[in-house]
This record gives structure tokens, sequence and C-alpha cells, in this order.
């Protein structure tokens, strides 16, 4: 019976960013209970971790909180700051809805807790002068709305405008109970196509201004039926025809015939590929269709974000789900028979699927990267990175870069293992390595994004040390045996004549990187780089950088060597002074001349830095 209740009370805690985005903050097991430092009935989720409190809200009697999808409540408790949690089960979400009713004074077989009566006590403070006793009913009136006729377009187009932004939550909850419970809606979307048989500009600029102002309600239920597959479209229609523009968009015409839906891996869930639709649709909605923040407030919006997040949370699970469509995404995709411009469409929804498990909790996104690698994700990026298709290779690395910022040391060990059947060549990490070396971008944005994967595949921070084995340890020998020579390769082949082969910008900007990566190195690895450091002689070359054009080139070699100093290892000392590679410091200060410049500066810096730790 406990094990029944800890699985029912199972939750997921989300908090809505600044961006507008949820952002997750834990899983644990909520609770309604009595706390005295609140004085009243909270909510209360402890970490099914570690015990902490993620969440103490007290059920405020005028807070509005809503059930939706029968396994998610929702609430604000400030402005800006909107909370929702995810049970595991209806009957967890039922039972603690049943508490926040009981604590209002609600009828539990509501979807949404509301105040219906204002109270303008004669001691209240914000009572003002002119209010009557008949205001206060006002707002506890049910409205009625009007027939949905044409002739009555404008009296319904006042009451909208009237319940827009400015207007109390009360009234706007009321006007949403009104348009669900009379199935108003599909009577303005049939009003729609009225307006539109007859070329009535002024009905359809009414029908707008209603629609936008049915979105600022803000209200799931409503979202659930305008993004029906019944009635999308022509809520799309109807948000064509915005009174500022002169001519209506072509939003539908766009959704139905140039946005074509590609099923690279046949799809037999209709209920999935009814969300996937669903889900494109109401983002473009949001994303193209919508005015501008500025024009129609972000935070005017929550539900409909949430919504958006929601669905992609449930595309996600499904496909993860779906044993037989994986297998055959993924044969597919490293299939030597597979055409090319199939494979690409194949690696980017791929790419799309992992996009989204970025909504997904951390014990969720754990799994669904676990079920990609039982599937052979890294082995199939291993295939895409060896062929020509900058597009699909561009892809690939994105996917790469979502495994290796979860799980670097799934990637690790995976890199392990197939060194111990396969050439230096052929091996991931040194495919990601090349990739980022030969980058056809002329910024070498793609090679920056790929330096930043590598340092998290290098980062003994991020390593496991078990009592079985060290992953520091085991990892680091095999990089510095199996990929080192492949990341410095660039920078020897360019400084193999003792002077500058190539120095234009792109290669300089390369060389930057590969040093950015080699002082990370220095920092961390501080025995296996300084073993590759002194039997390579790399610190020679880097200090021949020093005579690039590029002054930024020039500053990475002498924070190379102003790392290694500041070390204070007498193996670098020895190796420094036997090598004489103060010379080419000394040399470039010289050239330097009388300009007072960064690189002056980092120059005195060094030595002021070598007479205090008195090195000389």
């Amino acid at each position: 019976m406990a094990d029944t209740t800890s699985t029912r009370r199972r939750v997921k805690l989300y908090m809505l960013n600044e961006e507008r985005q949820w952002d997750d903050q834990g899983t644990g097991h909520v609770s309604s209970i009595f706390v005295e430092r609140l004085k009243g009935m909270s909510l209360q989720v402890r970490s099914e971790t570690d015990g902490t409190v993620l969440l103490e809200s007290k059920i405020q009697p005028d807070t509005m909180y809503q059930k939706q999808q029968e396994t998610l409540i929702v609430w604000s408790e400030a402005a800006n700051y909107d909370l929702a949690l995810s049970f595991q089960e209806q009957a967890g979400c039922l039972e603690i809805w049943r508490k926040i009713c009981q604590v209002q004074g609600k009828d539990p077989s509501v979807d949404i807790t509301q105040d219906c009566l204002i109270d303008h006590g004669e001691h209240d403070e914000e009572f003002q002068e002119d209010s009557t006793i008949e205001d206060a009913p006002d707002a506890a009136q049910e409205i009625e709305l009007p027939p949905c006729e044409l002739s009555k377009l404008e009296e319904i187009w006042n009451i909208f405008t009237e319940s827009s932004i400015q207007s109390t939550p009360i009234r706007k909850e009321k006007l949403s109970v009104a348009i669900e419970n009379s199935g108003y809606i599909k009577k303005l979307l049939d009003l729609f196509h009225m307006c539109e048989d007859l070329d009535n500009m002024e009905g359809l600029h009414h029908l707008y201004e209603i629609f936008k102002n049915i979105f600022l309600l803000n209200r799931n239920e409503l979202f659930e039926i305008m993004f029906s597959e019944e009635t999308i479209f022509d809520v799309i229609g109807v948000l064509e025809h915005q009174p500022s523009s002169p001519q209506p968009s072509q939003h539908r015409t766009y959704l139905k015939e140039t946005a074509k839906f590609k099923q690279v891996v046949p799809m037999t869930n209709k209920e999935l590929l009814n969300k996937i639709h669903q889900t494109y649709r109401v983002q473009y909605i949001q994303d193209v269709i919508l005015p501008t923040p500025s024009v129609f407030e972000e935070n005017h919006l929550s539900s409909l974000t949430s919504f958006i997040f929601f669905n992609k949370v449930e595309i996600v699970s499904m496909i993860q789900e779906d044993e037989k469509f994986l297998s055959s995404l993924f044969t597919q995709l490293t299939s030597d028979d597979t055409e090319e411009a199939v494979r690409r469409d194949l690696v980017l929804f791929l790419k799309e699927f992992c996009t989204f498990s970025q909504t997904l909790q951390q014990d969720s996104r754990e799994s669904f990267f676990k079920t990609l690698s039982s599937f052979g994700v890294l082995s199939a990026i291993e295939v895409i990175l060896g062929l020509d298709d900058p597009q699909i290779k561009s892809a690939a690395i994105d996917i790469f870069s979502y495994i290796v910022e979860f799980s670097p040391s799934t990637v690790r060990e995976f890199i392990m293992k197939e060194g111990q059947k396969q050439d230096d060549d052929d091996l991931l990490v040194n495919l990601v390595i090349d990739q980022m070396i030969n980058d056809p971008d002329p910024e070498l944005g793609g090679a920056l994004q790929l330096m930043g994967v590598l340092k998290l595949l290098i980062d003994p921070e991020n390593m496991i040390a078990t009592s079985n084995k060290t992953e520091k340890s085991e990892f680091l020998v095999f990089f510095y045996k199996h990929s080192m020579h492949v990341l410095t390769a660039p920078l020897y082949a360019n400084t193999s004549e003792g002077r500058l082969s190539k120095d234009d910008f792109q290669s300089a900007q390369l060389q930057s990187l590969i040093l950015e990566l080699l002082t990370f190195c220095i920092e961390h690895h501080t025995f296996h780089i300084k073993n590759y450091i002194i039997s390579k002689d790399l610190l020679r070359r880097v200090l021949l950088l020093l005579k690039s054009r590029h002054r930024f080139l020039a500053l990475c070699a002498l924070r190379f060597m102003r790392k290694i100093v500041g070390i204070k290892d007498d193996f670098y000392y020895r190796y420094i002074i036997k090598g004489s590679l103060f010379k080419p410091i000394v040399e470039a200060f010289l050239e330097n001349g009388t300009r007072y410049n960064l690189f002056n500066s980092a120059i005195i810096e060094l030595f002021e830095f070598i007479k205090m730790v008195r090195l000389c």
C-alpha cells in the first residue's frame, strides 16, 4: 500500500522561467499538509533522491489553480512566477486537486478554481468612494454571450475587448467558462466562414480581435478546442485577417501546400502523428502568426507555452516507446543502401527528436538517451561523420553535442570500447576532432561548438571514480595515446619549418581554438599534458605563433606559456631553461618596440610573476 501511495503522489515540479520556458525543478512526492511557518495548508514536494524540500506553497484562498490533461496542476504565485506539478498517475492528481478545492471551498468537479465574490467591506483600504453595492455582484454574475450572428458581431467584439488584458482575472475566467460551455468558438468559426464567403472585411477584422482576446484569456481548455484537428485551420484563417495588414496573410496555404510533413520512417501510431501535426501548427501560430511580444505580451500566454511544452514531452515519450519505429530508423540510418536524400531526412528528424528531448526532466532524459544508446546512436553518428554532406554532418554534431552534454561518461565508455578494435583514424572522438579542424565555416562556428564538446569529454570534473575503476585515469591515458596527436596535428604542420607556413585569419582562428583546448589541459591534466609537452617539445612550436600577424593568436601562445609557468612545476622549469624557451618571448617583446598594448602588458606580467616567485 505504501508503494502505491508513493507512486500515486510522485510528481515532476516545473517553474516557468523569464524566457517563458518550463524549467525542471526535480522529481519528488507531493503532500497537502499544515505548515506552521506558512500558517496554513500547503503543497509540499520533497525530493525523491535526498528528501530535501523542493516546494512549500501555501494554498491561498484567492489563488487560481488549473487542472489540465488529468495529470497536471498549474498556478501562479506572483507575477511571472508560474508553477506546475506533473503527476505520474491521474489518481494522485485528483487527490491533490480535491485537497486544494477543499481548502478554497470549491467543487472538485471543476478544472479551475476561482473566487466569485469581491469583498467591498467598509474598512477595505482599496474601496473607492464612488463604488456602490451594485458593483460587487457585477463580477459575480455569469456572463451571457449574445447570439452568434452577423448582426451581433460588433456587440460580441465589444464584450471580448472589455475582457482583454486590462480586465480582472475573475471576469476573464467567467468569459472563458461561458465560451467553453456554450460551444462559442465553433459558432464564431461558422461566422468566419460566412464573412469570408461574403468578403466582409469589417466582420473579419472584428473576428481577428475577438480571437486575439480569446488567446489572451490564457485558458488551456480553450486552446484544446481551437487546436483540435477540426478547428485549427479555421482559427489560423481568422488570424490571417489582421486589421493593420493591407492584405490577408496566406498562412493556411503555406501550412497545407508548402510545409510538407515527411514521414522518414512510416508511423503507425495515429495519435503520435496527430500530436506532431498539432504541435508544429501551434508552434507556427506562436512564432509566426501572433503579434510580437511588445504588442501581445508573452506573460499572458503562459498556457500556450505550456501546451506546446507538454505536447513535446508526449511526442518524445511516444516515440521512445515505439521500438519498431526506432529500430527501423537506425537501421536505415546506417545502411549502405540508404539514399543520401533519405539519410539526410533521417538525421534531421533525429536531431529534432533530440531537441524535443530537452523538454524532459532529468530522469526521463536519462531514460531517453539510454534508449538511443541501446539502438546504437553513437555508431550511427560515426557513420554520418564519415560522409561528405555538410548538412548531415552539422546535424550529427548537434546530436552528438546533446548526448555529450547530458552524459559524457556514456560517450567516453563507447570511445574506449571501440578503441580496442578500430584504428585511430576511425575512432569517434578523432572524427569529431577532424570535423573541428576541417570546419567549412569561415567563422569556424562549428569548430567553436565542437571545442566546447571536447572540453566536456576531457574534463576530469565530470569523470566517475568507483572502487573498480577510475574513469579519469583510463580515459585520459586513452585520449593522449590515440587522439592528442590528431588535435595538435595542424599546429605541428604549420610550424614544421621553424616558421609559420600559413598565417591567414581562418588558420589563426583554428590554432587559437586548439591552444585554448591545450591550455585547458594544462590546468586540468597536470601529469598527462606535462609528459606530452616535454616529450613532443610542444611549447617550442607554440611559441612560434608569437610571430603571427594576428595579435589574438600571439596572445593565445603567450597565455599558454603563462599557464605552464603558473603551475610552478620543476619539470616544466628545467624544460624551459634547457630549451631557452624564454628567448622567443624576449624577441617578441623587443619587436613590439615602444607600443604600449595588451601584448606588451602580458609579457611584462609574465616576467613580474617569475620575479615574484623567485624563479630567476
